[in-house]
This record gives C-alpha cells, sequence and structure tokens, in this order.
C-alpha cells in the first residue's frame, strides 16, 4: 500500500473548529499544494501531517504506515520545513544540517551535498544570526531534504525568497518529484502553487473550498486568475 492517505482529519480547539475534516491521497511523486489567506488551516494541517499536533479525529498513513500506531516509523520518512525558522544564534550553518544528519543517521557527504543545493557553501562556517532571512529559509529547507525523505512537507517555503531561489526551489522539487517524493506545501504565491502543484487544495476558515488539478487542461495563467479569484471571495 503506496502513497500517503489522510482520510477525516480535523482539529477542533474547544468550540473553535482549526480543521473541518479533510481527506486526500497523494501518489510517489505527486504535488500537492495549500494555498489560502491567513487561519485558513494550511499550517494546522502540516503541523498534524508531520506530527506536532494531534488532530482531534481521522486517520494519516504513508507507505501503509499510520501517524498514530507506528509513529516512530512513519515520522523517519518525513522532512518537515516549519513557517518559523529556530535554532541557536551562534549555532554555524554546518553544525546546524549536521545536527539533523545526526539525528537521521544521514552520512556527512549528503550534508556537503545539500549545501552546494542551497546556495550555502561559502557560508558553511557562518553564525546563523549573521545570514539573511533567505539564507536561513534556504537553510530550513536543506534540513528537511536531509535522509532524502518519502514525505516532505514545508510551511511557506518561499517566504524570503528572491526570483532566483524561488526558480531553484521549483527546480529542487521537480528533481525530487521524479524520484519518487511526495510534496506538500503551503503557500501564498499563487505562480509558484501553478507552476509546482500536481493538485492544489485552496481552503478558507479551515476547509477545502476547492480542489484544482494540473490535469484539468488549464494554462498556469488561468489556473493563477482562478486562485485570485478564489482569495478575493
Amino acid at each position: 500500500m503506496t502513497g500517503l492517505k489522510v482520510k477525516g482529519v480535523s482539529k477542533v480547539y474547544k468550540e473553535k473548529t482549526a480543521l473541518s475534516p479533510l481527506s486526500f491521497q497523494a501518489e510517489e511523486g505527486e504535488c500537492i499544494v495549500l494555498c489560502g489567506g491567513n487561519g485558513a488551516g494550511k499550517s494546522t494541517l502540516l503541523s498534524i501531517l508531520a506530527g506536532v499536533l494531534p488532530p482531534t479525529d481521522g486517520t494519516v498513513t504513508l507507505h501503509g504506515v499510520s501517524l498514530w500506531r507506528e509513529r516512530e516509523q512513519y515520522l523517519s520518512y518525513i522532512g518537515y520545513m516549519p513557517d518559523e525558522f529556530q535554532a541557536p544564534p551562534m549555532m554555524t550553518v554546518w553544525e546546524f544540517l549536521s545536527y539533523y544528519a545526526s539525528l537521521r543517521k544521514v552520512p556527512w557527504e549528503q550534508v556537503e551535498e545539500t549545501l552546494r543545493d542551497i546556495g550555502l557553501e561559502a557560508q558553511k562556517h557562518e553564525w546563523i544570526k549573521r545570514l539573511s532571512k533567505g539564507m536561513r529559509q534556504r537553510l530550513l529547507f536543506g534540513q528537511s531534504l536531509l535522509g532524502h525523505p518519502a514525505l516532505l512537507l514545508l510551511d511557506e517555503p518561499t517566504n524570503g525568497l528572491d526570483p532566483f531561489w524561488i526558480d531553484r526551489f521549483i527546480d529542487i522539487l521537480n528533481q525530487r518529484k521524479n524520484e519518487g517524493t511526495i510534496i506538500i506545501f503551503s503557500t501564498h504565491m499563487m505562480d509558484v502553487a501553478a507552476d509546482a502543484g500536481d493538485m492544489i487544495l485552496f481552503m478558507k476558515n479551515g476547509a477545502v473550498v476547492q480542489r484544482i488539478k494540473a490535469t484539468d487542461g488549464e494554462s498556469k495563467e488561468q489556473t493563477v486568475w482562478q486562485l485570485l479569484a478564489l482569495h478575493r471571495r
């Protein structure tokens, strides 16, 4: 049983529904993009899939492994990039990636490879506090790639990236998709969603209000306009 299967996942805080029951599935090499305004439920969903936040109800399985019953094995399959960067300011770029590499039992050669992919080779011995926002964002993205996870979960990964690195980000995602990685990420950038997504889930008030498939035959421009129209509603 391959792929990611999300069935009836929800999150309720007291009387407030942060995420209405949601079901979808993704096959190997598929990218799902979460779009919508602030408070739409995108981060809540990603946090649940990453095992950071317990759901109120529902099930999640990845290649037949249950997040709830086989949590440790499930978590070993994923790479997660949260929305906020948290690391000791006096830690260096190399130390940061090496720490995550040791947790995931990743060889040091892959740390060097990741540094090249995210363009931080020259900054490998720089303190994190001295990095620009875009560099910190690339570093956070880089740690999620270590170990070539079966599922990549990325919360607003393009925040702070310039146009060159947004293009490079999409290139890396396409490379991972070709290797069979399942990718789910959130973004406010409609063109990025249209470029990278095989399916776009547009969310509002904790619910998916529309699903847009890349196979619908719409051009990128039409998809962007459709997403913009949904944002204005």
